[in-house]
């Protein structure tokens, strides 16, 4: 909803939105660098007015 990385997703993929973002929020839970990978996605996928 911030950055609308997770609609872009969800809409590339044919999700729903909040599918994806509920499986980014139990990702954080989970070692790894899921918040640097949500600042590149933010910074790279093009805007579509989401």
């Amino acid at each position: 909803m911030i950055a609308g990385v997770c609609a872009g997703l969800a809409q590339r993929w044919g999700w729903k939105p909040s599918t994806v973002r509920l499986l980014f929020l139990l990702s954080c839970l989970l070692p790894g660098p899921q918040f640097v990978v949500y600042l590149v996605l933010w910074v790279i996928m093009p805007d579509r007015g989401f």
